[in-house]
């Protein structure tokens, strides 16, 4: 399913409209226009994610708008635009830990950066890499 508002402001503070643990309508909300149109299937694996892993996690991209995509030099059909990715943080982190708990929990496209992996649920691909 889903979920779109103008703004993240507009999501009523309500377990029905946002019933996610972890992560605030803001946090995944475009960080250009503020905008929100995310898949709910997305937000649950991050909220799993994020509780198998027993530490916060720290979103620095959920959805974008097109406008925005272009300004940050996101890919044309960047997962993103639809609601279906999101780049973690791996900064002082476990990102092998975090890179193999998503694995567990199906997401499908993994691109590895210097500081955060990109996981969406996109067609199965991978690409960059991390020096270990």
């Amino acid at each position: 399913m889903m979920i779109s508002y103008d703004h993240w402001s507009e999501v009523p503070r309500t377990w029905s409209a946002w019933p996610w643990h972890f992560f605030k309508p803001k946090e995944v909300a475009c960080k250009g226009t503020g905008k929100l149109s995310i898949n709910d299937r997305l937000i649950g694996k991050l909220d799993i994610l994020r509780s198998r892993l027993g530490l916060p996690l720290s979103l620095s991209s959920v959805f974008r708008t097109p406008y925005y995509n272009a300004k940050c030099g996101g890919a044309p059909r960047s997962m993103h635009l639809f609601g279906l990715a999101a780049d973690i943080r791996t900064v002082n982190k476990d990102r092998n830990l975090i890179l193999e708990l998503a694995k567990d929990l199906k997401f499908t496209g993994f691109g590895y950066y210097r500081t955060f992996l990109h996981v969406d649920l996109g067609r199965k691909r991978e690409w960059g890499k991390w020096d270990v």
